[in-house]
């Protein structure tokens, strides 16, 4: 018998994470919490991984969708995030799942994704150096810990820490999309660049909602000299 890390309830271990995802690991989320996440499948844009079964055909042109279309038709902007791969919808029930991981200290929750972001993230880094997207001293000192590093510690141990955050700004979720994407100063600077110099950069976050924190992130690393940036994220 075994307790779920969401719900807290306990569970039979019959199912497993082999039989779903063909993973070689006990489960830490019950059957009914699990069911209750969204794998991202099928046909997605090949910039930020947008699944395009969820929004009308008309806000997608071929493999891409507009959102992408209008970062990649900004001059200063395109061919910045080579692509962002998410694991889930951005559901309700992931929202509060990161919620209680960001706002509510429930760090060791971020464990229960380990098993399936190992098993697919892998291959995605090979030749990469992996770099959680950096809070502000201010909001890690509030939070306790970083929730992007939690979410990398899952894929490799081996993380770089080069970027940095020197602009403290009010909480992301709190933002609408114009917020978000409108023109602002970098937050993001560089330590220890021959570290990055002329390297593949993967980038891990949460969530990819605008895409604008890891564009930014991007475009301070391929300034400092990195060949070439692309992420992944937890929710989309």
């Amino acid at each position: 018998m075994s307790y779920c890390l969401y719900c807290h309830q306990s569970y039979s271990e019959t199912w497993s994470w082999a039989a779903l995802f063909g993973l070689n690991a006990e489960p830490l989320l019950c059957q009914s919490c699990t069911s209750s996440l969204e794998l991202i499948m099928g046909d997605i844009c090949r910039i930020c991984g947008r699944p395009f079964s969820l929004f009308p055909e008309q806000y997608r042109h071929g493999d891409s969708c507009y959102d992408c279309i209008r970062w990649e038709e900004d001059e200063e902007w395109a061919g910045v995030l080579q692509q962002n791969r998410s694991l889930y919808v951005y559901n309700d029930f992931l929202k509060e799942v990161i919620a209680n991981i960001k706002y509510r200290g429930d760090a060791e929750l971020m464990k229960a994704f380990y098993p399936i972001i190992h098993k697919t993230c892998k291959p995605m880094i090979r030749d990469s150096i992996l770099i959680p997207v950096p809070l502000s001293d201010e909001r890690h000192y509030e939070r306790g810990f970083n929730q992007a590093e939690l979410l990398a510690r899952g894929i490799n141990r081996n993380l770089n820490f080069s970027l940095k955050r020197n602009i403290h700004e009010e909480k992301q979720s709190k933002k609408n999309r114009k917020d978000r994407v409108k023109n602002k100063s970098n937050p993001f600077d560089i330590i220890n660049s021959e570290e990055i110099i002329d390297k593949r950069i993967t980038l891990i976050d949460d969530i990819y909602t605008t895409g604008s924190t890891l564009r930014y992130a991007a475009k301070v690393l391929l300034d400092a000299g990195a060949k070439q940036v692309s992420s992944i994220t937890l929710g989309r």
